[in-house]
């Protein structure tokens, strides 16, 4: 299961959308500064107590490199973070500088609540990186960490089966339900090829990989009813060959914290994640997990369609009275070398790769295991994915609930295909 973390969010996506379709239609480009003397910046984030103490010294930094610029906070958790920011947007109280979120991203800026940010320097940047805060219609939001989709696996369950690992840079989909099967039925009691694969990341990448996208630029569905319905027949031979726990299992799965998970109990040998949770999982599994990619259509990584996903990103407010000001303090936090040895990977890994090499021995090990990854990829990323459309957001898990009806056997691929299909559409009209 790789989107527990989204589980929350539809509920939370709705009450935004909500909110901001009162008040936005009047927002424009922004206001112009104050000529001459000192400017203040709101700056909204949400996080642990360790993240609002580093985020404070990346505040004193910035400051003591301009003293006509004061930076004030404004932060939180996750819980209340986007009810507080749709009612300062809604009330024209929006903050300048504000830590965003993808999921959230395209409906801020269809609303036209945020600034164009061309005065950022992104030529550090990787293509897919710089164009993952990007819409049709501007540059939105910056990344603040990169974050890949992988496979994580666990030597010493893999090991006890007896099992061999295909080479990750040429294993198929098919190569990844066989292997994971074997485990299952050779490994130890109890234990299991593969976690979940559900969400709508694993979903985008097959359609990448086939030619198609999960969304347009426009913001329609990028794909027909037949590729879904190939989906999910994988998801089938998924179930068929045991690759995967039962049904009733991956139903637990999607409701535990991650450090209870099936990866980071010891109970699947490979699971599906984002990059940045190798260090969680390492932790809790006590195992030195190990990145791999996840597998493509061709058994080539290169022609994989493996993306960049901006684990968080910056933008501003398109009403902030100080948008130059407010660009300066973002192309510090994306840019500065000072500023990535500060925050190290607590956001992900620096988009910036000047940065990402100057912090690399500073990084714990799973962390520089994490930017070594990263890097390693560079050149077998594809384009960035498009910016998730307003009224986007419930896809992920409709397509979670789906695939558990196919592994229950209460839906045909075929079904689970038309009827996600008609959730997903609903949304977005």
């Amino acid at each position: 299961m790789i989107f527990r973390a989204l589980k929350s969010r539809t509920p939370k996506i709705a009450a935004v959308a909500a909110a901001l379709a009162l008040t936005l239609s009047g927002c424009g480009g922004g206001a112009q500064s104050d000529a001459g003397g000192p400017v203040t910046l709101r700056f909204t984030w949400w996080g642990s107590d360790v993240r609002h103490k580093m985020t404070q010294k990346l505040i004193d930094a910035f400051e003591a490199k301009n003293p006509n610029i004061k930076v004030e906070g404004e932060y939180g958790d996750w819980s209340g973070y986007w009810d507080k920011l749709a009612t300062q947007v809604a009330s024209q109280q929006a903050p300048d500088v504000i830590q965003m979120d993808l999921q959230y991203l395209g409906e801020y800026a269809k609303r036209g609540a945020l600034l164009d940010l061309k005065e950022v320097d992104l030529s550090k940047f990787d293509k897919a990186a710089a164009d993952a805060g990007k819409t049709p219609d501007g540059q939105f939001a910056v990344t603040a960490g990169m974050n890949a989709l992988v496979v994580l696996a666990n030597p010493s369950l893999v090991s006890a089966s007896g099992v061999p690992l295909p080479d990750d840079q040429s294993w198929t989909w098919q190569d990844y339900e066989k292997t994971t099967a074997d485990i299952t039925a050779k490994g130890k009691a109890g234990t299991f090829g593969s976690g979940p694969i559900t969400g709508d990341a694993s979903f985008n990448l097959w359609l990448r990989q086939h030619g198609k996208s999960l969304f347009t630029p426009d913001g329609k569905l990028g794909f027909e009813e037949a590729d879904a319905t190939s989906y999910f027949e994988f998801q089938a031979g998924l179930r068929d060959a045991k690759s995967v726990p039962p049904a009733s299992v991956m139903t637990e799965e999607a409701s535990a914290s991650l450090d209870q998970t099936g990866l980071a109990t010891n109970k699947f040998a490979m699971g599906w994640l984002w990059s940045n949770q190798l260090g969680a999982l390492t932790k809790a599994s006590g195992q030195p997990l190990e990145i791999k990619r996840p597998p493509s259509t061709a058994g080539d990584a290169k022609s994989a369609q493996q993306y960049y996903k901006a684990s968080q990103l910056w933008s501003a407010s398109s009403r902030t009275k100080h948008p130059k000001e407010a660009q300066q303090f973002i192309d510090f936090l994306a840019n500065s070398v000072e500023a990535g040895e500060i925050a190290l990977a607590d956001r992900g890994i620096p988009g910036n790769s000047e940065v990402r090499d100057a912090i690399q021995s500073k990084l714990s090990p799973a962390d520089a295991a994490t930017a070594s990854f990263i890097n390693d990829i560079a050149d077998e990323v594809g384009d960035a994915p498009v910016v998730p459309p307003a009224g986007s957001s419930p896809a992920s898990e409709i397509l979670t609930r789906f695939v558990t009806e196919v592994h229950f056997g209460r839906l045909s691929p075929e079904e689970a295909a038309k009827k996600s299909i008609e959730e997903i559409k609903s949304g977005l009209s």
